[in-house]
């Protein structure tokens, strides 16, 4: 049986770089794909301390080439030698497995493929980040504009955490989209932002930062992206709206009790079409799968045409042996 290094959880709030089988074939809907970049995010870290599983394969997201193709794949969906970028939900079971190994299989729909511009160290975070920002816009607040059908006259959203990988991705999505971009960062990450696409940055921990926002958007804020999502941040998001109140997005489930503030919490692993159990349980929800393959023709083309940035990379120089170091 053919092996491959890959780092897999110890069941005590740790993980293991050990030899495990390499997978044989993709499953009938997936690929097989060589892993050349792997990127590390919270929830890596969030399932192998809640989680007494062994021997799982640990990592969301990966950049890599397609080796091998299901046979129930459409001819011309994807081709061997593609390089691609995407997501799991790994550190779960065996079967879904994850991207910190050297070899993993992935849906063959909800894959972005890559031009030659972009290396798989910059692709190798943008599956997790770049999906949730596009869930965050158009499936948490449906009816947003979009880079397909912009806003004909814009209007302001607040991406708070605009610095974070999630963030980056919103305010590219969104300013694409037509809208007004505002965000949130430390001082330190203002010019970032601001070449990414955000009309106005402001610093989070200013005292009077959110009067300041409500003053930029003429009291009228009705959309936020809040990619922190924590009692703090969903508190100050909120208190940025207008006296209407608006819609915000979070990156996490945590409540917000404000009247006229409607707050959602969609879960990313849904636009990969399979019900899971872990960190909460979803159903299959078809039309979140629909969405994952669309949002992943639209990634695939903004990066093709020059349009979409990817975020800026700390590469670790000993590959797989510095995981359990940042876990």
């Amino acid at each position: 049986m053919a092996m491959m290094e890959a780092v897999v959880t110890t069941g005590d709030g740790n993980v293991a770089l050990k030899a495990v089988p390499k997978p044989q074939r993709p499953g009938p809907t997936q690929v097989l794909v060589k892993v050349f970049g792997a990127a590390q995010n919270p929830p890596d870290h969030m399932k192998i301390a809640y989680r007494t599983t062994e021997d799982v394969i640990s990592g969301h997201d990966f950049a890599g080439r397609v080796e091998a193709i299901g046979a129930e794949v459409p001819a011309g969906v994807r081709f061997v030698g593609e390089r691609v970028a995407g997501f799991l939900n790994g550190g779960v079971d065996e079967e879904t497995g994850g991207s910190f190994a050297e070899y993993c299989v992935a849906d063959a729909h909800v894959l972005v493929s890559l031009p030659d511009s972009v290396t798989f160290e910059d692709a190798a975070g943008l599956g997790l980040a770049a999906f949730t920002a596009a869930e965050a816009l158009w499936i948490s607040q449906p009816g947003l504009p979009t880079p397909d059908a912009p806003a004909s006259t814009p209007f302001p959203i607040l991406v708070w955490a605009g610095a974070s990988a999630v963030g980056q991705y919103t305010i590219q999505l969104a300013k694409l989209s037509g809208l007004r971009v505002i965000a949130t960062a430390s001082p330190k990450n203002h010019a970032l932002l601001e070449s990414l696409g955000a009309d106005v940055v402001f610093d989070y921990r200013d005292p009077e930062v959110t009067s300041k926002i409500r003053a930029w958007a003429d009291n009228r804020l009705a959309h936020a992206v809040d990619c922190v999502s924590d009692a703090t941040t969903t508190r100050q998001t909120a208190e940025c709206m207008g006296p209407e109140g608006g819609k915000v997005s979070l990156v996490l489930n945590e409540p917000v009790n404000v009247p006229g503030v409607q707050a959602r919490f969609d879960l990313v692993y849904t636009l990969l079409g399979k019900a899971f159990e872990f960190p909460m349980a979803y159903p299959a929800i078809p039309e979140h799968y629909e969405f994952g393959k669309t949002t992943a023709q639209l990634l695939t083309r903004l990066l093709r045409e020059g349009k979409l940035k990817t975020t800026p990379v700390k590469l670790v120089p000993n590959g797989l042996n510095d995981v359990g170091g940042m876990a």
